[in-house]
C-alpha cells in the first residue's frame, strides 16, 4: 500500500508513554503502526485514536522474526519514517537475588530487541537517505537507583547505543535520538512506587518541579524531536523529568 503519510513504528503502543506518542502522532496525521503483545490492548488503543492507528500483534523477543516483520510492515503500510522504542520490561528485586536467567530476560526486552529492530528498521531507511529514530532511556542510567540492576544496565547501554548509532547513520540523513523519562505516571512505573512510599517521597524531593510528569510530557518531546524543528538534533540524550537529573 502506498501513502502520503508518513509512517511510524512504535513499539509498546498500546499502554503508557507509547500509547501516548501513538497518540500524538496520529494526532498530527502521522500514520502510527503500535507494536505490542497483548491483542486486546492493542484494538483497544485502535478504537481510542482512530484509523491512522494500525494494531500490530507482535513478540519482540523472538528476535529472529524481527527482520520478516519489519519487511511485512513496510509492504502493507509503506516506508517506516519514525521507529520509536518504546517496548520495555522493569524488575524490581535486590540486585543479589537477580538470577542470570531475569538478568538475560531484562537485556533481551531492553535492549537486544531494540538493537534488532533499531537496525533492520535503519537498513530500509539507509537506502532512502532519511528517517528519525527515538531510544528510550531513564532516570536509572542519569544516576544510580537501587533494586533495577538489570534495568539500569539496559538503558545505560541505550543511551551509548543512541550515540554510536548516530555518528553511523547520521550522515546517511537518518538522526537518532533519546529521551530519559524522569518519573511519570504510567501503570508499571505506580507498581514500582505506590508500594513504596519512602521511595516515591524520595523521587518527589529530588525533582525541582514538584510533580510526576505525565505520559504527554514524552509524547511531546517524542513529536518535537522527530520534527523539522529538530533537524539538527541527533545523538542526544534528553532529559524529560521536571529537572530530577540534577535535583539535591
Amino acid at each position: 500500500m502506498t501513502t502520503n503519510k508518513q509512517i511510524a513504528l512504535v513499539t509498546g503502543g498500546a499502554s503508557g508513554l507509547g500509547l501516548a506518542i501513538a497518540g500524538r502522532f496520529t494526532k498530527d496525521g502521522i500514520r502510527t503502526v503500535i507494536i505490542g503483545r497483548n491483542k486486546e490492548k492493542l484494538n483497544a488503543a485502535q478504537e481510542m485514536l482512530g484509523e491512522l492507528c494500525i494494531p500490530y500483534c507482535f513478540d519482540l523477543n523472538e528476535l529472529a522474526k524481527i527482520p520478516p516483520m519489519v519487511q511485512e510492515v513496510e509492504h502493507t503500510y509503506g516506508p517506516i519514517d519514525i521507529l520509536v522504542n518504546n517496548a520495555g520490561i522493569h524488575l524490581k528485586k535486590p540486585m543479589l537475588e537477580v538470577s542470570d536467567e531475569e538478568f538475560q530476560k531484562i537485556i533481551t526486552t531492553n535492549l537486544t530487541a531494540v538493537f534488532a529492530l533499531t537496525r533492520e528498521t535503519a537498513k530500509n531507511m539507509v537506502k532512502r537517505e532519511r528517517g528519525n529514530i527515538i531510544l528510550i532511556s531513564s532516570m536509572a542510567a542519569q544516576y544510580g537507583i537501587p533494586l533495577v540492576i538489570a534495568y539500569t544496565a539496559a538503558k545505560s547501554a541505550i543511551e551509548g547505543m543512541t550515540k554510536a548509532m548516530a555518528v553511523e547513520l547520521s550522515p546517511k540523513g537518518i538522526r537518532v535520538n533519546c529521551i530519559a523519562p524522569g518519573f511519570i505516571k504510567t501503570a508499571m512505573s505506580s507498581g514500582a512506587m505506590d508500594d513504596d512510599p519512602q521511595r516515591k517521597q524520595k523521587a518527589m524531593s529530588r525533582t525541582p518541579l514538584g510533580k510526576f510528569g505525565c505520559p504527554e510530557d514524552i509524547a511531546d518531546a517524542a513529536r518535537f524531536l522527530v520534527s523539522d524543528e529538530a533537524g539538527y538534533i541527533t545523538g542526544t540524550v534528553l532529559p524529560v523529568d521536571g529537572g530530577n537529573a540534577i535535583g539535591f
